[in-house]
């Protein structure tokens, strides 16, 4: 998928084990608030990312064997990564991340609308598990998903085919 944004190209390539840093950076931007407040030097910080990651990637295969795992390119760059499995009953973003510096740019937008447009013509619902304090939810809301579930901290948001985006 290719997506023009002010005149330059994002793009999605196929994750590989050379991304491994790559998406070693973009998951410890998810966790960095969090891990200010511990105790621990930068290597307890770094196993501990490692650790988690590696049990996220785990996750993530064994549960949804047949997803997409891409990385998001800007110009040739990772500035991210978004897993996506297609299922008989739901389009399932697994996860859309930026690294902080491309956050409220528009890019997770533009992305988010081309999988709104799959999830319309294949008419099935667009889901996606969001931390119930993640400042992605408004964007989720704007862009038509409701909660239709909870499982811990975890809000199932899902965008139904036929939902209207709220007026920008």
């Amino acid at each position: 998928m290719q997506v023009q944004k002010q005149n330059s190209m994002v793009q999605l390539r196929p994750a590989t084990a050379d991304d491994y840093p790559d998406l070693l950076s973009i998951y410890s931007s998810t966790r960095e608030e969090e891990l200010a407040m511990t105790p621990w030097n930068e290597d307890q910080r770094r196993a501990f990312l490692e650790m988690q990651l590696k049990a996220q990637q785990s996750h993530y295969q064994g549960k949804y064997p047949g997803a997409d795992h891409e990385m998001i390119l800007l110009e040739g760059k990772v500035i991210g990564r978004l897993y996506v499995v297609r299922l008989d009953g739901e389009i399932r973003i697994l996860d859309i991340t930026l690294l902080p510096a491309y956050r409220g740019s528009g890019i997770g937008t533009e992305l988010l609308q081309q999988l709104i447009s799959e999830a319309e013509r294949a008419q099935k619902p667009l889901r996606i598990y969001v931390e119930s304090f993640n400042r992605s939810l408004e964007l989720f809301k704007r862009l038509g998903f409701s909660c239709s579930g909870e499982h811990g901290i975890h809000l199932l948001m899902q965008r139904s085919p036929g939902a209207e985006s709220a007026p920008a």
